[in-house]
């Protein structure tokens, strides 16, 4: 899928600690209030990595650095084509969140039984066969 064409960009954030590596999930902004993945519209003159680091921060107060593009979703919601492309992050600060949602730090099991979309659920096993980065 080609840069131009992406509508929306996402973070799969990685955080790896004594108790092995986990996952950033936040509540989705509208009902039913699922638990997803942080994602959101990319903005004018910006990148989908500078897209994603925002959304991530925006949404759960999380700072991240981009480590790679993990894939490309595409589906229709509210009458509209979503394009968006995932990105494995990894971790480095918290920071104030913008939006008042809630987060969590889930295992890759967690992950599974919480994100009610298999293709959500794919891109955080994708990010999970990665490189451990320690941030204890």
């Amino acid at each position: 899928m080609s840069h131009d064409r992406l509508t929306h960009a996402g973070g799969v954030v990685r955080r790896d600690g004594r108790s092995g590596a986990h996952f950033l999930l936040v509540r989705a902004s509208r009902p039913p209030f699922d638990w997803v993945i942080p994602k959101g519209h990319i903005e004018a003159g910006e990148t989908p990595e500078e897209a994603a680091c925002r959304e991530v921060a925006e949404e759960a107060g999380v700072q991240a650095d981009v480590a790679e593009a993990v894939g490309d979703l595409r589906f229709e919601a509210r009458g509209r084509e979503i394009r968006v492309r995932y990105f494995a992050m990894r971790y480095r600060a918290d920071v104030p969140a913008a939006e008042d949602r809630e987060m969590r730090w889930c295992s890759l099991a967690e992950c599974e039984q919480l994100l009610g979309f298999e293709d959500s659920r794919e891109m955080v096993r994708r990010t999970a066969r990665g490189t451990p980065v320690r941030n204890s």
